[in-house]
Parts: structure tokens; sequence; C-alpha cells
């Protein structure tokens, strides 16, 4: 938006720029932004997304929340009271509480003193993480949608398209896969694919004839997800004026960018509602846990709540293979690649791809927005 715009339009496309651009990242350590704490992080309309998309009661909602906001916090904790016979974690919607798997009970009541509960299992995250590692080095075929390391089952879970199960070189998948550890196989119903769409008008953010949805404000800029665009593309804004370009890029084998803003634009620290909720503030980008609400704002779909179901799991597009990627419940369309996934009032990261669509409901990956932060060295724009 250009300074010569009306202060309506401004104010418009400020906040369509700062949601969009909300849900990004730390400083260049390693670290997660800290949460800074606020009585009211989730706004009414915020609750009613998460009661239409999650079937909860508006108390059960806040409830929810104010549970998984402790649960982030206890997760650090657990996490270094459990060392190195850390095994995972995940929240358990139905108790309020986050369980921590260990490998050795001696470190059950470390471990139970932060909050948590606790699960004995066999594997520790170090060694699920090592049979990942040997999936990620096969080379899938088409048929295999993603894997990724289940806390709960203490396993490697792959993905397979349930039409292409009884394909040979899926069945050689599994073999190979099987024999690098402990592996379970499940069903999808439908190949991942990224959200990118061709260009409609009217709607913010272009690149050549692409359309996609800005993730989260960065001081300087914003971050987006890979597939979008290349290094040096130029990015036009809703109203087709210019913003900046695509200072980074990294697609497939991960799916992250970010774009500088400049020539009349500006950056917020806010996710977009669409009308459908309020304008959401940014204040952190804790990590929310496995289990834990997770909502998401795009272009095309607007706004959509669902749950985290998994961490680090890589996924098999048709362009490549995308590593360390979270998948959840919420539903996203084409143009919504890009956009944020928040959690309260905390940055996840940017929608990179799926299966299914909002009519029928499917699945989505979004790539951690620390990651990205880390990766450029760029910073949050936090409120």
């Amino acid at each position: 938006m250009r300074r010569t715009t009306t202060l309506r339009t401004e104010l418009s496309a400020l906040l369509l720029l700062g949601a969009w651009a909300t849900a990004s990242a730390l400083p260049a350590s390693a670290a997660d932004t800290p949460a800074r704490s606020t009585e009211a992080p989730a706004s009414s309309a915020l609750l009613s997304a998460m009661q239409r998309d999650l079937g909860l009661t508006r108390d059960e909602a806040e409830a929810r929340l104010a549970a998984e906001k402790t649960a982030r916090a206890v997760e650090r904790k657990a996490r270094d009271a459990a060392g190195s016979a850390y095994g995972g974690s995940w929240y358990d919607a139905g108790s309020g509480r986050l369980t921590v798997a260990v490998t050795r009970a001696a470190h059950a009541d470390a471990v139970r003193a932060t909050g948590a509960s606790v699960r004995l299992v066999r594997y520790s995250a170090r060694q699920l993480d090592s049979v990942k590692k040997s999936i990620d080095a096969l080379s899938p075929p088409a048929g295999a949608g993603s894997w990724h390391v289940d806390p709960k089952s203490n396993k490697v879970v792959v993905n397979v398209v349930s039409a292409h199960r009884d394909d040979n070189d899926v069945r050689a998948f599994l073999t190979r896969a099987r024999q690098a550890g402990p592996v379970t196989v499940r069903q999808t119903p439908a190949a991942p694919r990224t959200f990118a769409a061709g260009t409609v008008g009217g709607d913010p953010y272009f690149t050549g004839n692409v359309r996609c949805s800005i993730g989260f404000s960065v001081h300087g800029g914003f971050v987006t997800a890979g597939h979008c665009g290349s290094p040096s593309a130029a990015v036009y804004g809703w109203d087709r004026s210019y913003v900046g370009t695509f200072q980074g890029s990294s697609f497939p084998g991960n799916d992250y960018a970010w774009v500088n803003v400049g020539s009349g634009w500006w950056t917020v620290p806010v996710v977009l509602g669409w009308g459908t909720v309020s304008d959401q503030l940014v204040r952190g980008s804790t990590e929310a846990p496995v289990g834990a609400s997770v909502c998401r704002s795009g272009s095309t779909t607007h706004w959509h709540c669902g749950t985290v179901l998994a961490k680090n799991e890589t996924v098999n597009y048709s362009q490549g293979a995308v590593h360390q990627m979270t998948k959840t419940s919420v539903c996203a369309e084409p143009g919504d690649s890009g956009g944020s996934f928040i959690s309260g009032d905390q940055a996840q990261g940017v929608t990179s791809g799926g299966w299914g669509n909002c009519g029928s409901g499917g699945e989505t990956w979004h790539q951690p927005v620390n990651e990205i932060l880390n990766r450029y060295g760029l910073r949050l724009h936090t409120a």
C-alpha cells in the first residue's frame, strides 16, 4: 500500500500484511522467542472459531487455551529433566495435561515434578529420529505420502496413500523402511500437494502467476512458503503495488522463504482474522505440543482451526520431499500457501501443503517458524 492511499485503505493493507506476516520467527539464535504473558490471549471471535472447528463450548475453548499455555511451559522443563531418556511428548485435550515419554524409570519422578504425566517407552526420541533419518535417505515412491516420529506409539509412522498401498514400489519402500527400526504403517486418503494457486484478482500477494499468503512479520519483511517464489522474484501486494523481492527461498528439502518489505509497505505483529475472528496479535513463537489446538489464516479459505497431529514429518510432494514439517488437522486450499499458523498468541509456522479441502476436510502441514528465523537470521515482529 502506498502512502498516497486513503487512511481506510492504508489500515486495511497494514492489517493484511501484518496478519499474513505474523507468525514468523526468533532471533538468529536457536531458542524460542519468549512468550509474553497476557490476560486475554484470545478474542471472543477466536474462541468462536475454536468452537466451530473443534466442537467445543466457549468455556471449553477458554480452558483449553489456558491448559495449552501451561503445557508449552512444562514441555521445556520436562525435556531438560528427562535428558537422554526423553522419548517425546504430547498434549492430551481430555486431561488437559502434557505427557512425556521416558526410556528410564529413574527419570520419571524428575519429569513428574515439572507437572507432566509420564509414560515409560522402549525407544528414545534420539533413537527414533535416527530411524526417520534413515528413511529420509531412501528414494520414496509417489504412494508414500509422509513419515514422522510418533511419540505415542514410540515408532516411526509411515503414511501410505490408500490407492497405492499394494503398489510394488510402495511395498519395497516399506520393506526398506522397516529395516531401519520400529515402523508402523497407516493409510491416508490422498497424496500431499502444495497450496499455491493461479492469479486471482483482488488477493494480496502475487509473484509471477502465483498467488500465496503472507506468513508472519519479521523486522524488515515477512516469511512465507518457499514454493511460492525463488530468490530475487518480485512480490506484489493485494493492490498490485510493488512490495519487495524474495531474499531467500528453499524448496523442496525445505519449504520456507522470506521477502523484504519497502516501497511504502510496513510490517505489524498481527495475523488477519478476515472478519471471522478479530485480528490476532503475535507475542512470541513458543512451539505448541502435539495435541494442542492451532489455527491458520490464509487468503483463500481465511481462518480455520484444528490440532497438531505430528512433528518433524517428512512430506513427499511430487516436486520432492520436504523435511521437519508439522502436520495438523486444519484444512486449506490453493492460495493459502505461506499463510500463518498460530496457537493462542504464539506463531507456529507457515502453510506448506496438504490434502483435502475446507468443504470435506483434510490435513495440512506447516514449516515451523523458528526454523525459518534461525536459517535467515530474522527476528519475529511481536506485540
